[in-house]
């Protein structure tokens, strides 16, 4: 609708300037005025403002003033209304397109929120679509919106403000992800987020290592320094480059290329009986061999046994090749 508007915008401006043109050349050929009494003459007839003429028409020059009011009378008020009804239109369709996010956002319940669509946040962004985890994105920037609105879930705004976290689900929400350049701007966010969702999941991005400490105050539960990690990561290739090589071959960008899988002990307990890792006999059934165990505390054991007994609230890591993640998805109905 807004394409068919612009282009009926785009006719009526031709169509103005065209008289513009037709006049000003009437009056120089028709009425012998010069270009500039010419261009004089055109705007004072098609604007009607009632000024005197520049100098006397004759029997021709009367007739042909005569057409040029009668066709810019037409031609303006065009304009005038197919401009008019954009505007409205425009309006209409930005209030409807609110409507339909705010309702969007509503309708969402532990979802993810990232503050900020930087270069980290559209990373952060690219995964959780990968994984169909729901989210929406809090941004101030109004080219990047209008630039991406299309594909993500936008609030605009400062994430500082409570509203702003408020009208992005906050107090719904499950997880928060800062991602803005400022460790100062972060550490408001943490604060404000925190106050409004207490068992709200925080991770926030850090520039410095001594904004790591005050955040974690701040309510963030884990702190991420992205130029420390690419730093450790080019360092680790002159160090290990087999290893981190083949560490970057486990891909976990989406459901169907992943290489490493997270599922917790609940989704096979509800449909087989296992009180061990042996129970489970994921590398027979599925291909995928278990790396990794997390008890409910937290704590991490890695390669566990197989006679490890399994606990509720825990979670397995297994690995596999993305056909037999697959297959595991497919078996257990994991999400």
């Amino acid at each position: 609708m807004i394409r068919l508007f612009r282009s009926k915008i785009y006719l009526a401006i031709t169509m103005m300037l065209l008289v513009l043109v037709v006049g000003s050349l009437g009056y120089h050929f028709i009425a012998k005025l010069s270009w500039l009494n010419s261009i004089y003459m055109t705007i004072i007839t098609v604007t009607t403002v009632g000024f005197n003429e520049v100098a006397p028409l004759g029997t021709e020059g009367k007739i042909f003033t005569i057409i040029l009011i009668i066709s810019s009378v037409f031609i303006f008020a065009y304009a005038i209304s197919v401009i008019t009804e954009y505007m409205f239109s425009k309006n209409q369709l930005q209030l409807l397109k609110t409507k339909k996010v705010r309702k969007m956002i509503n309708s969402l319940s532990n979802h993810v929120i990232v503050c900020g669509y930087g270069r980290n946040g559209m990373q952060a962004v690219e995964r959780l679509k990968a994984y169909k985890k729901p989210f929406v994105v809090i941004e101030n920037d109004k080219d990047i919106i209008q630039r991406y609105e299309g594909d993500v879930l936008f609030v605009e705004g400062d994430a500082n403000e409570d509203e702003i976290l408020l009208s992005a689900g906050v107090q719904e929400a499950q997880y928060l992800i800062v991602t803005l350049p400022d460790d100062a701007a972060n550490l408001f966010v943490v604060l404000s987020a925190r106050q409004l969702n207490n068992k709200l999941f925080i991770i926030s991005r850090a520039s410095q290592l001594t904004s790591q400490k005050k955040l974690k105050l701040a309510g963030a539960d884990k702190v991420i320094m992205p130029d420390k990690i690419g730093g450790d990561h080019m360092a680790s290739l002159v160090v290990i480059p087999d290893l981190i090589t083949f560490m970057d071959k486990l891909s976990t960008e989406g459901e169907h290329t992943t290489n490493l899988e997270e599922v917790a002990i609940e989704d096979f307990a509800n449909q087989m009986e296992c009180n061990s890792l042996r129970d489970l006999d994921l590398r027979r059934k599925t291909g995928c061999t278990i790396i990794g165990y997390i008890e409910p505390n937290g704590n991490y054991i890695i390669n566990p046994e197989a006679d490890l007994p399994l606990e509720p609230n825990s979670k397995v890591i297994v690995l596999g090749r993305p056909e037999q993640i697959k297959k595991l998805n497919q078996m257990f109905h994991l999400n």
